[in-house]
């Protein structure tokens, strides 16, 4: 190669070389590729350059669906719209259209968030209801670097319009929930109703229905959209009713109702519902009515009475042993002769004599006709030592009225003695310082429920420490019924101090079922003195209902009495940390040894005002609530007893003398520590 004075290359080398430089420009491209995808991957969403993204769209919180309409859009939210670029600002105003029917374009104002990412379009009125809306964003939308979209559209359906009641009222006053008129005429009733939006004139009055005996006149007005009910006929003193509208009812415009409905009570009918009697002969009344239930509805075949008016077999136990004190009353004021009187307890006795017992105990419910055990609940189907110190107090008081002068009534007394003695009141005890209620021959002292004031259960330690055969302890009736001491109260309520109990007393039968045969009087141990508890647990009833915090219909001074009774779902222990707004005439008439005067006065209002729904063949009906327009038509045995009882106590205090007259409960208070 030399004198050519140019280095030359064989063509082989130069080949060799522009193939290394393309190979080389393969393997750059290779590289990047990758390093794209594997950024791809790594989570940062990179746009396709030149494109706007859009992220999601919603109307208020609802989302809207490319794939699919959205329904029940609301009327009255914004349209928000999310990108994940910035967008053009000047190019978005014409860019999203918000139309209805997919034609007629709505008037919106443009705001944006997120340095301009956002767009936010609020519609300068409402939407229409139940309407068809498409939201366009066009080709058109441009990102701030001349990105472009290609253009999608939305559709949505907007909810139905809601008709509602802008007024109510009743005879001038609102009737607008919570709101509820009381002491309504019962001639003279107007409602008028403002709705929101125009009613259909042809098929309004359907949905509109009133509780009463007749259908009241209905007027349209004012555009179709007040509607004016009269003409209620005379409707029932001291009644709930019912005024609803259907959530059928629609406007004119097709907007929903979603349903009204409220009540009102008319004004008590004042005058009497019976001729005026003097107290006295009104007291006679309700004691030889109520006195019926015992004796004339008592159980055929055993004598016994019935748990109440409607349980076909099934006695009582306890409420026998009411019925039995319910019977000297009857005898003493010659209702019955003796004669009748006795030959029902023979029957009694003989039944008591042979049905199921347990430790000498009785069930709380037997069935009349065999004598066999009907079980109160799942575990309580053996003995009741409650209900049956309820019987022994009846039976004791039958005793003390017998003449043992008289040979066919000194054997009544032989057999009541041996019911008595073979009580085992010890057995009860499961060895400890308390009595148990219950003992089943299935289920032992499973339950377990210690005999513990304040409450009934006082006169099972009486009649247990007072037992010749099967006696207990002081200290049973210390550390059970009284727990030590633990169960005084010692509070004010309404300024009247509770020695014992629970908040306000509890229900008024506390007073009442150990204190039918227990003389209250002057009686108390080293912790109360019951004849004062008895009153403040009385009057504070008394005067909770005159209060009426809980604002119920019907409660006042000379209409009150809270205690176990029927209530309009079934039956509870009413008091008031229990008031369901239920009356039960027993509670006032039995407490009329405590509280003679508001006690006359309830059993009057019970009588003239009431009588006609309260007063039946048995005496006053269980309860009632005129709150929740309920009147019951029951009786029952352990509610009718203690009204004839305890009158007959605070006429003459036979009952008392009777029951205070036994040996064997003189024995026990002495023993327990008691003093008369």
């Amino acid at each position: 190669m030399e004198g050519s004075g140019t280095l030359r290359y064989p063509l082989f080398l130069i080949f060799a070389r522009t193939m290394r430089s393309i190979f080389r420009s393969i393997w750059i491209a290779v590289i990047v590729l990758c390093l794209y995808s594997c950024e791809s991957k790594g989570g940062s969403i990179i746009p396709p350059p030149g494109n706007v993204q859009l992220v999601r769209s919603r109307i208020g919180t609802v989302y809207l669906d490319l794939l699919q309409p959205v329904s029940e859009i609301p009327v009255d939210r914004n349209i928000v719209i999310e990108f994940s670029n910035v967008l053009d600002t000047t190019a978005v105003r014409n860019s999203i259209l918000l139309k209805k029917d997919g034609i007629v374009r709505v008037a919106v104002n443009v705001s944006y968030m997120d340095e301009n990412r956002t767009v936010v379009l609020i519609p300068l009125k409402n939407l229409d209801h139940l309407a068809d809306y498409t939201l366009e964003i066009t080709s058109s939308l441009k990102g701030i670097n001349s990105e472009t979209f290609p253009g999608l559209t939305y559709h949505f359906k907007t909810i139905n319009g809601k008709l509602t009641i802008s007024k109510i009222t009743l005879n001038g006053q609102s009737f607008m929930p919570p709101d509820v008129p009381v002491n309504v005429s019962r001639t003279s009733v107007t409602i008028v109703i403002d709705f929101s939006e125009a009613l259909d004139p042809s098929i309004y009055k359907s949905s509109i229905v009133f509780s009463g005996p007749s259908v009241p006149e209905m007027v349209l007005s004012d555009g179709n959209m007040k509607v004016t009910l009269t003409d209620f006929g005379t409707l029932d003193h001291y009644k709930r009713f019912n005024l609803t509208v259907s959530d059928k009812l629609k406007a004119q415009n097709g907007f929903d109702f979603e349903g009204f409905e409220n009540s009102f009570y008319t004004v008590l009918d004042s005058s009497f519902k019976f001729p005026l009697l003097t107290d006295e002969e009104l007291l006679e009344l309700v004691q030889r009515q109520t006195f019926r239930y015992f004796y004339d509805f008592a159980h055929p075949a055993s004598g016994m009475a019935r748990e109440r008016n409607t349980s076909g077999d099934v006695v009582t136990t306890g409420g026998t042993g009411f019925g039995i004190m319910a019977l000297i009353v009857g005898m003493e004021r010659g209702y019955i002769t003796r004669i009748q009187g006795l030959a029902l307890m023979e029957k009694v006795l003989g039944f008591l004599e042979t049905c199921d017992r347990f430790h000498g105990v009785w069930p709380h419910w037997l069935n009349g006709a065999n004598g066999k055990t009907v079980p109160f609940s799942l575990q309580d189907d053996g003995g009741d030592l409650v209900e049956t110190s309820f019987l022994i107090q009846g039976l004791l008081s039958l005793r003390q009225y017998l003449d043992p002068a008289i040979p066919g009534e000194q054997t009544l007394i032989n057999r009541i003695n041996m019911l008595y003695n073979t009580v085992e009141f010890d057995f009860f005890t499961q060895g400890l310082n308390a009595l148990y209620w219950h003992w089943s021959p299935n289920y032992g002292f499973q339950m377990n429920m210690v005999l513990r004031g304040y409450n009934e259960t006082l006169i099972c330690y009486v009649l247990g420490a007072g037992s010749q055969t099967h006696t207990i302890s002081r200290d049973t009736y210390r550390y059970g019924y009284m727990n030590n001491g633990s169960i005084l109260n010692g509070n004010i309520y309404y300024g009247i101090k509770l020695p014992m109990g629970g908040p306000y007393g509890g229900p008024l039968f506390f007073t009442h079922y150990s204190f039918l045969g227990l003389d209250p009087r002057g009686l108390k141990d080293g912790y109360v003195n019951y004849w004062e508890q008895n009153i403040a647990h009385a009057l504070i009833n008394w005067k909770y209902c005159e209060e009426n915090p809980l604002n119920y219909i019907g409660y006042s001074a000379d209409c009150w009495g809270l205690t176990a009774s029927d209530n309009q779902s079934w039956y509870s222990a009413h008091s008031p940390t229990n008031d369901l707004g239920v009356i039960s005439p027993t509670a006032a008439v039995a407490s009329i040894p405590y509280t003679p005067e508001q006690s006359l006065a309830a059993i009057r209002h019970f009588y003239y005002m009431l009588g006609d729904r309260l007063w039946g063949p048995y005496g006053f009906y269980d309860a009632f609530n005129i709150t929740s327009g309920w009147w019951g038509t029951s009786n029952i045995a352990i509610d009718q007893g203690p009204m004839v009882v305890m009158i007959e106590n605070y006429r003459t205090g036979l009952l008392w003398d009777l029951f205070m007259s036994c040996p064997e409960v003189q024995n026990g208070l002495r023993k327990l520590e008691f003093q008369k």
